[in-house]
């Protein structure tokens, strides 16, 4: 079986091979054939959005997707939650001495075949090896540019009392799926992970677009972290309904037997909307006609406050969500 060599990451004939013989047949845009230091792009009209993150999730491979598809999605998706329709992405990958470069292809042709999905560009790129032992296989670096929708004036500057918390659909499902393939867990049901980009999904509710106040895709630290945040800028505290809130089952017997809150697990093709409180039932409506969304519920409001989430419980009490003091699973994303 083929593999990494240190001998990929030193500019030399196996570099050289590497980019042509993988990455070039899998990424079709002309400029990035050219092979030169910087892509030229074409002049976009209106306002630019960038945004760069990274991938290091262990393992590489789970239920669901994979770090290819996953650097894709999460990138796609802060470009859409800020208010931007994905068009252009750059790519660096990190290998690891020793691993195997079929399944660096399976991983390239998804991450190419996500990407194409959703109408993004990969424009540019870069390989590194580093020696056995010390990257998990492969890290992967994205930075995405998106045209700024200017129908959409999203921030937690716009956020109201009053305005109603859509999230578009069940919590939890991408982080039981990455700890459920990881070394000693198994749980009686298999849970796929939600990967998935979402700039479709959220074009759908576009005649809806002047109600949207906020967007944001509760990764890390999942719905709990993500509302904390808004609370904390927003100067406003948020009121959810635990009864209201979409958990799979299958999600929530995993977390209560490793002792985890659903509220906190990672998600990584959900988004949580602010919208006004007179559109919430439409906006829902317009989410749940598209695969994506079709578990779509409205979980809470936005409350005069000083920047606190509560949850309203099942039994009727009220507790407080807490900003996460630590990440109950690392290397999820």
């Amino acid at each position: 079986m083929k593999r990494v060599l240190l001998a990929h990451g030193d500019g030399g004939l196996y570099a050289a091979a590497l980019i042509k013989d993988l990455f070039l047949r899998h990424f079709s845009y002309p400029e990035l054939g050219k092979l030169k230091d910087a892509a030229l792009l074409s002049s976009i009209d209106g306002r630019l959005a960038v945004t760069t993150d990274s991938f290091v999730v262990q393992p590489p491979f789970f239920p669901g997707g994979d770090i290819g598809k996953l650097s894709v999605c999460g990138t796609v998706n802060d470009l859409v939650a800020g208010g931007a329709q994905p068009l252009y992405l750059t790519v660096s990958f990190i290998l690891e001495e020793g691993l195997p470069l079929e399944e660096l292809e399976v991983i390239v042709v998804s991450l190419a075949d996500t990407a194409r999905s959703c109408g993004v560009e990969v424009v540019a790129g870069d390989t590194k090896v580093v020696p056995r032992g010390q990257a998990d296989k492969l890290y992967i670096t994205t930075t995405g540019i998106g045209r700024v929708d200017p129908r959409l004036a999203l921030g937690a500057e716009h956020v109201r009392s009053g305005d109603a918390v859509i999230l578009s659909g069940p919590a939890g499902d991408h982080g039981i799926a990455v700890l459920s393939c990881r070394k000693g867990v198994s749980f009686q049901t298999q849970v796929v992970s939600d990967c998935a980009p979402l700039n479709e999904l959220i074009e759908t509710i576009s005649p809806y677009f002047p109600a949207l106040r906020w967007l944001r895709d509760p990764t890390r630290g999942g719905v709990g972290a993500t509302l904390n945040e808004l609370a904390e800028s927003a100067a406003l505290d948020v009121m959810l309904e635990e009864k209201l809130l979409p958990v799979r089952p299958e999600v929530r017997a995993a977390a209560e037997l490793l002792g985890l809150d659903p509220l906190y697990l990672p998600n990584e093709g959900k988004m949580i909307l602010v919208v006004e409180q007179e559109a919430a039932v439409a906006v829902r409506a317009a989410l749940r006609e598209h695969p994506l969304g079709r578990e779509a519920e409205i979980i809470g409001q936005v409350e005069r406050g000083t920047g606190n989430v509560w949850l309203r419980t099942v039994l009727g009490g009220t507790r407080g969500v807490e900003m996460p003091a630590g990440l109950p699973l690392p290397r999820i994303c």
